[in-house]
């Protein structure tokens, strides 16, 4: 399971998302949408089978949407002891680079605190340098890495493997950092 955002997602943190999107909890009725985004952006995507296991885990998932109610993004996070691991999360292309990762991963980080989490985590591929940067302006730091943990193709378009970058941030950081704690 992975935390992703698109290399074309280059939202800068200090940017505010628009006022025209909102999150709300994924129900079943949004797993289509949220399998045609997942599909659209990923080269090893989720399966619609992966997003129904994730409600039925009870996991934490919520989807970005316009004004129509369309679907324009989703995070997937599950919630552990005093941790939360964000699995997941994704913008259609047509809303990327608007700041909206950002409206997402604050989301993210009110449930956290909301879980009593002290600790958010992730996994990235390092070769997706613009959402490294996304999370580490955001707060989140590298503190492991993971061999061969993504499904990869080589030079010549055979299977293989990539590393996963373990990123990290106490909780109670991003919510000052972010201006989140409650006045």
């Amino acid at each position: 399971m992975n935390a992703r955002l698109r290399p074309e997602d280059r939202d800068d943190p200090a940017a505010a998302p628009s006022s025209a999107h909102g999150l709300r909890p994924m129900l079943p009725t949004d797993l289509d949408a949220v399998a045609q985004i997942e599909a659209a952006v990923y080269p090893f995507p989720w399966s619609r089978g992966n997003f129904a296991d994730s409600l039925g885990a009870q996991y934490h998932a919520l989807v970005l949407t316009d004004t129509q109610d369309t679907v324009c993004g989703y995070v997937v996070a599950m919630p552990g002891v005093e941790e939360l691991h964000l699995l997941n999360i994704a913008l259609a292309p047509a809303t990327q680079g608007q700041g909206l990762s950002l409206l997402m991963l604050d989301a993210v980080t009110l449930l956290a605190r909301a879980d009593g989490a002290h600790l958010l985590w992730l996994e990235v591929r390092p070769s997706n340098v613009h959402a490294v940067r996304v999370y580490e302006r955001y707060g989140f730091y590298p503190i492991a890495r993971r061999r061969d943990y993504y499904p990869a193709l080589d030079a010549q378009g055979r299977a293989a493997k990539e590393d996963a970058l373990v990123m990290s941030a106490q909780v109670g950081d991003l919510l000052q950092r972010r201006g989140l704690n409650p006045a």
